[in-house]
């Protein structure tokens, strides 16, 4: 068991300001996953996570980005399991640990929930991020994104007046951000994160038209 293992630094998140990441308890399960429990500040907030810590076995099966048709390219982003895996031709040949923000298990309704959107969606255009490395864009509201966004209002499960938001990616961590994604952290306002490097291979990969599937 650990208990209060401290990051002291102070970073700036999606959301605002995280400071005093520590893990306030840690243990196994019968099925030999890891039960973490983290506490940090957010916004001057405290928060705390329990989050199931599965492992993600290393695969990193050499290809050339060069060569790569993105048509036989997808990606599966499983949440419950915090981990995102890279699918070539039908072969896994990638997987990588992920964060979401605070309700992973959720699927996004409306602007501003911080939830990650769950179903089918394409890589819309990919770019560098000053704040998070670099930037994988999703077509996230599509036909079927708003579809379903109506039904939620017609059944009055969101008000009236939301908007359906968007910005949705997959993207890196701040400099010296990388725990956040070993500690499973949920920071982020819906979007997918990664460790940095994890980021700069996913980057080279995935191109405009990918497939991705985000799935509980």
């Amino acid at each position: 068991m650990l208990s209060a293992v401290l990051f002291p630094h102070v970073v700036t998140a999606q959301s605002g300001e995280i400071t005093g990441l520590k893990v306030l308890n840690e243990q196994r399960n019968a099925a030999g996953d890891l039960v973490r429990t983290v506490q940090y500040y957010q916004n001057g907030k405290r928060v705390v996570e329990t989050r199931i810590i599965r492992p993600v076995p290393l695969l990193n099966i050499p290809l050339d980005p060069d060569t790569l048709n993105q048509e036989y390219m997808m990606v599966v982003i499983n949440k419950s399991r915090f981990v995102l895996d890279v699918y070539y031709r039908r072969t896994k040949v990638r997987s990588y640990k992920v964060v979401f923000g605070p309700k992973p298990a959720e699927n996004k309704m409306m602007k501003g929930d911080r939830r990650t959107p769950e179903g089918w969606f394409r890589v819309l255009e990919k770019h560098r991020s000053a704040r998070y490395n670099k930037f994988v864009h999703l077509d996230y509201p599509n036909d079927s994104s708003y579809r379903r966004f109506a039904i939620l209002k017609k059944r009055g499960l969101i008000p009236q007046g939301a908007e359906i938001g968007g910005d949705v990616g997959i993207h890196g961590v701040w400099k010296g951000g990388d725990n956040t994604i070993d500690m499973g952290v949920g920071w982020t306002d819906g979007c997918i994160a990664l460790k940095n490097k994890d980021m700069d291979d996913l980057y080279d990969l995935l191109g405009v038209g990918a497939r991705v599937l985000i799935r509980k």
